[in-house]
């Protein structure tokens, strides 16, 4: 018997994308998934990512169900706007949150943290976007994986992908499933938070944190792509100041 959460208690529409996108992911796009042992633990985790493409989530869905693990997003609440696909994600179990608006968010944490307490997998791709860095390297990041990790003691299992922007290039709608392409998912340990779970959860803590977090995201990708990160990423803030701008 699977010691994670079954899929059946994830509501109908959960296991219809499940059972329909599956073989379909399968034939579009090719796999090199590493490291899904890391998932395969008997307690609820945080698995961060590094976000490239609006096909990451088909892409991470895949990788974190192949590893036996359903999985639970948390998204931006303007997705769950939009006719239909709304109401699918809620009931499919998604995590919708607020951004700029700190009680709602609030409670999009409180969400997770239930589903961490429950055994359950979440994913969260800390840079809150799609990273606006000319070379797809990740940007510095918001703090809430550090927060749910450090708040429930779950660990946190970093993951890097590269080749969703080939699906679908960043902010683009065109698909280009032709030629076949490789998603490429690789996961790795737990980051190393052991000194700051003692420690009070302030503004310095949870930013130590998201920094060990974003290191281990990049420092896989990085063996993905063969070649060096920046020395320093993109301050994410200076980049959507930027795109607010222009």
């Amino acid at each position: 018997m699977s010691k994670f959460p079954p899929q059946s208690h994830r509501g109908f529409w959960y296991r219809f994308i499940a059972v329909v996108l599956r073989p379909i992911l399968k034939a579009a796009t090719a796999r090199d998934w590493r490291g899904g042992e890391f998932l395969r633990v008997d307690q609820g985790i945080v698995v961060a990512m590094n976000h490239l493409s609006w096909y990451d989530p088909l892409v991470a869905a895949h990788f974190v169900n192949d590893n036996g693990r359903p999985v639970r997003f948390l998204a931006k609440v303007e997705v769950f706007k939009i006719p239909l696909l709304g109401s699918i994600l809620k009931s499919a179990g998604q995590i919708p949150v607020q951004r700029g608006n700190s009680d709602a968010a609030a409670g999009s944490l409180r969400e997770a943290f239930t589903a961490i307490e429950n055994g359950q997998c979440v994913v969260i791709y800390p840079e809150g976007t799609l990273t606006r860095d000319p070379n797809l390297w990740p940007m510095t990041a918001k703090t809430g994986a550090a927060r749910i990790a450090l708040m429930t003691g779950a660990p946190v299992i970093p993951a890097a992908q590269w080749g969703p922007q080939e699906v679908l290039a960043p902010y683009s709608k065109r698909l280009r499933l032709i030629p076949r392409k490789t998603m490429h998912v690789w996961a790795g340990p737990a980051v190393d938070l052991a000194d700051l779970r003692s420690q009070p959860i302030s503004a310095s803590t949870l930013r130590e944190a998201t920094e060990r977090i974003m290191r281990d995201i990049t420092k896989i990708l990085s063996e993905q792509r063969g070649e060096a990160p920046p020395a320093v990423p993109l301050d994410r803030r200076i980049a959507l100041q930027k795109k607010a701008e222009s």
